[in-house]
């Protein structure tokens, strides 16, 4: 028998030694990853007090009221502080903290805008039922026309139960960042927004008046 026979007849014992070896390697590992935690490590413990996700926010009193007449009202999920600003009332200068403690629907508009007009007897009769101690329209108007302009409007729309409230700088146009008009904002109680609605709606409606009753009644924050 030759050598080269001899050499294929002493291989077999060194390779099943090795294949031995890497298959008790292998099982090893299966065992390993059988019982091994999933999460690497993590016990079933459940996490301290303070990892644990924080308890929601009271949800807006306005939530879910959005829909009929006021499907374009935009609640915040939490009232947001406004920037300081003026507007003029019979030769007065008048600010949000002239209606601490009241509901405010504060209403942008103008006398050359269409849907303002539409829009205006609305607020008028919303300030006439629901207007007084707890809630107030405050529709400012930004002609730049001056105030005379503004009460010929609300004269022609018969809008007898608003107060003339104007600003002919337009100053309050860009410090709440309105984006057209009408827009109108819902104020809480501290003169927050909890609401706003860009464009015109009907605020004498159910709807409308469920969204306003709802601030009025929410306790103060």
């Amino acid at each position: 028998m030759s050598r080269r026979n001899e050499a294929k007849r002493a291989a077999p014992p060194a390779i099943y030694l090795i294949a031995a070896l890497l298959a008790a390697i292998a099982g090893f590992g299966t065992v390993y990853w059988s019982f091994a935690p999933s999460d690497n490590g993590r016990t079933g413990e459940t996490a301290p007090a303070s990892e644990s996700a924080p308890a929601p926010e009271a949800a807006s009193p306005l939530a879910s009221l959005n829909k009929g007449a006021m499907a374009a009202l935009v609640v915040r999920p939490q009232p947001i502080d406004l920037p300081d600003f003026s507007f003029d009332a019979a030769g007065a200068s008048k600010t949000l903290r002239d209606f601490a403690g009241k509901i405010v629907l504060l209403n942008i508009w103008a006398t050359w805008c269409v849907p303002c007009r539409e829009e205006m007897p609305a607020l008028d009769k919303l300030e006439e039922k629901l207007g007084g101690k707890d809630f107030a329209v405050v529709a400012v108007n930004i002609d730049k026309g001056g105030a005379e302009k503004a009460a010929t409007f609300l004269k022609e729309t018969g809008a007898t139960h608003l107060s003339l409230y104007t600003d002919p700088t337009g100053k309050v146009f860009a410090t709440l960042k309105a984006v057209c008009m009408p827009t109108t904002l819902v104020l809480d109680r501290k003169g927050r927004e909890i609401a706003r609605l860009v464009g015109p709606a009907d605020w004498a409606s159910p709807e409308a008046l469920a969204v306003i009753e709802a601030a009025i009644a929410a306790p103060s924050a």
